[in-house]
């Protein structure tokens, strides 16, 4: 495989600063882990997301649609493959009345401070939520008792032959941390969110009361991929591993949060086999002690 006509390619297509060739991952994922991705592209527009998966299907690349890398573990050896990054360059907002229409790598911190702006509530749950729009409408994110499913509405799509619709909120199939577009490996460019007129000063309230319950329940001063583990039903992972006896728990560099058992952070100097290694002791001694299969939330990339 020719790599530097590729990388013509990308560059004719999206400019050269935007095209990087064996970028470590460890600076672009909240565990500040991962060896590095083959390319590393920042398209601005779905034009330009169109052409550059054109592109990987015409080379025969493998291609990953990232985010701020807030839920990921990326393999110590890297990625073989794409890393489309969607964030900072395609993240406009647009408020409309009580609709906010938003771009794919906007944050759902910055969508929810717009809407306590406008005096709008229904965000409130996703201001604290370390992620973009588009993973939280992939895998329907929810926290303290909201979901995305709550306010979407509809949300523009591209699928892998590059063609661009419309979803309908009906249509997504939204389910604990899943959807149609997960299932069917489409790519979010946009989505549209339908929220309530409220009062700014509640609003800014519930807000600092999440953040509040988060500071003081989670480990935001270490580096991690937020909670590790979906919630098994009739069941909280957290408790589970708790009460296996697991907090403190580490490998290498890796660890069950001290704070919460839920999260596994990086003391410093973590890898990726680390954590995975970690994450496995733990699923099996919760699985012999409760008979409870602990299933992961957190995404992983490349060969593990």
């Amino acid at each position: 495989m020719d790599y530097n006509k590729i990388e013509n390619k990308f560059c004719a297509c999206l400019g050269s600063d935007n095209v990087y060739r064996n970028e470590p991952m460890r600076k672009h994922t909240t565990f500040r882990i991962g060896g590095p991705a083959d390319f590393y592209l920042c398209p601005h527009s779905a034009k330009e997301i169109q052409k550059t998966v054109a592109i990987c299907r015409e080379e025969e690349l493998q291609y990953f649609i990232l985010g701020n890398g807030s839920n990921l573990l990326v393999s110590d050896q890297g990625y073989r493959g794409v890393v489309i990054q969607l964030w900072k360059n395609v993240s406009d907002i647009l408020v409309e009345g009580c609709r906010i229409r938003a771009k794919a790598g906007a944050s759902l911190a910055k969508i929810a401070g717009e809407a306590l702006e406008e005096g709008l509530t229904g965000m409130e749950f996703a201001a604290g939520i370390p992620g973009t729009l588009g993973g939280a409408v992939v895998m329907n994110a929810g926290a303290y008792g909201g979901e995305m499913k709550d306010i979407l509405q509809e949300v523009l799509v591209m699928d892998e032959q590059g063609e661009i619709f419309t979803l309908k909120k009906e249509e997504l199939h939204l389910g604990y941390r899943t959807s149609i577009i997960k299932e069917k490996g489409y790519i979010v460019l946009a989505a549209a969110l339908e929220l309530k007129p409220g009062d700014r000063k509640e609003i800014k309230e519930k807000m600092d009361e999440l953040k509040q319950r988060r500071v003081e329940k989670q480990p935001l001063d270490m580096p991690s991929a937020g909670s590790t583990f979906k919630r098994p039903e009739g069941y909280f992972a957290g408790k589970l591993i708790m009460d296996a006896g697991l907090r403190g728990f580490s490998v290498g560099g890796a660890q069950i949060s001290e704070k919460h058992c839920g999260f596994v952070v990086n003391t410093g100097k973590a890898t990726a086999n680390d954590v995975l290694t970690l994450i496995r002791e733990v699923q099996k001694r919760v699985r012999d002690k409760f008979g409870v299969e602990l299933e992961t939330e957190v995404k992983f990339l490349g060969e593990f």
